[in-house]
């Protein structure tokens, strides 16, 4: 029987991913015990600390003491306080004891910003990684070494499963169901607790955050003369040209302040400001189009599709109430 562990960080834990995988996997496990087979897995909540108070001491989480555990077969972390450096520090035992269980064979499952505790073992480094799309820039910034894809909903390197964030963990616990036990019990379960299966992407959900806190005061301008006019067509020679420097040092600068090219950065302008358009639903895609400097309505489609994962005409349906 697989012994798997839902681990509980010192500082702080998302209830609701904690309970979810736990309700999931263990309706899981009962599923398959009624199709006629043994139980599948145990399923243990399991921390150093003895108990964990959270949301203003509304609730509370009593883990089984990881220090009784010499071995497990799979290692979930749930999401945890988006204060990254404090959290990775409260928590270097954890992430210590993490990294020894995968090196004697477990698998290790993290959940939107679970992905720091699992970064910070190490095992990360120069793979693929998946985490919610808010948290990118602080992942960044501690892991440059890492691939990030916020644009995934999981990502399956070698025995460690990624997922990008907030109530999308449930895809995630869908995908360990459908590889533990069976592609019908995923299926028993979706139905259950009503959760679409194989969805791939969180782009539709991302909002892009323009980087604004990088200290470059050049580029903060240049980020500045991009978003105020987006109906022009805008020469980024011209534009470096105007800022007295150099179009490649302009390019490299732009890149290091962002984490985007000029030109990425203009195109998620154009989309955000269109996502916000087509959510209020009272012009055309046209209109829209024409509204962020767009002449190609191919062009457009190509570009928003690229970023959020859908059409703008799917788009709208799905987010605008009137639509």
């Amino acid at each position: 029987m697989k012994q798997v562990l839902i681990l509980v960080p010192k500082g702080y834990a998302n209830l609701a991913s904690v309970v979810g995988t736990f309700q999931i996997l263990n309706r899981a496990n009962g599923y398959w015990q009624q199709m006629g087979h043994r139980p599948m897995m145990e399923v243990r909540i399991a921390g150093f600390e003895t108990e964990l108070k959270l949301d203003g001491g509304f609730f509370s989480i009593f883990p089984v003491d990881i220090n009784e555990i010499s071995k497990a077969d799979l290692l979930i972390i749930p999401s945890v306080s988006h204060e990254y450096d404090r959290v990775l520090k409260e928590n270097a035992a954890l992430i210590s004891w993490i990294g020894e269980q995968y090196k004697l064979g477990a698998e290790i499952a993290s959940i939107c910003t679970g992905a720091f505790l699992l970064a910070a073992t190490g095992l990360l480094d120069g793979k693929t990684c998946s985490t919610h799309w808010n948290a990118a820039t602080a992942f960044k910034r501690l892991f440059p070494s890492i691939e990030l894809h916020t644009d995934k909903l999981l990502t399956v390197e070698q025995g460690i499963y990624t997922n990008g964030g907030a109530y999308s963990f449930l895809n995630l616990v869908l995908f360990l169901v459908e590889k533990y036990f069976d592609r019908q019990t995923a299926i028993y379960c979706s139905k259950v607790f009503q959760i679409d299966m194989d969805r791939t992407s969180q782009s539709p959900f991302s909002i892009f955050q323009a980087q604004k806190n990088h200290g470059d005061e050049l580029i903060g301008k240049a980020q500045s003369f991009i978003e105020e006019n987006l109906r022009e067509k805008i020469s980024f020679e011209g534009l470096a040209s105007n800022l007295a420097i150099s179009r490649r040092n302009f390019d490299r600068r732009f890149i290091k302040a962002t984490g985007n090219t000029p030109v990425e950065y203009l195109q998620r302008v154009k989309v955000e400001v269109a996502k916000s358009t087509l959510e209020k639903g009272r012009k055309s895609i046209f209109e829209v189009m024409d509204q962020v400097g767009y002449a190609d309505d191919k062009a457009f489609r190509e570009v928003f599709k690229k970023i959020t994962g859908l059409s703008p005409l799917d788009y709208r349906a799905k987010y605008n109430r009137e639509g």
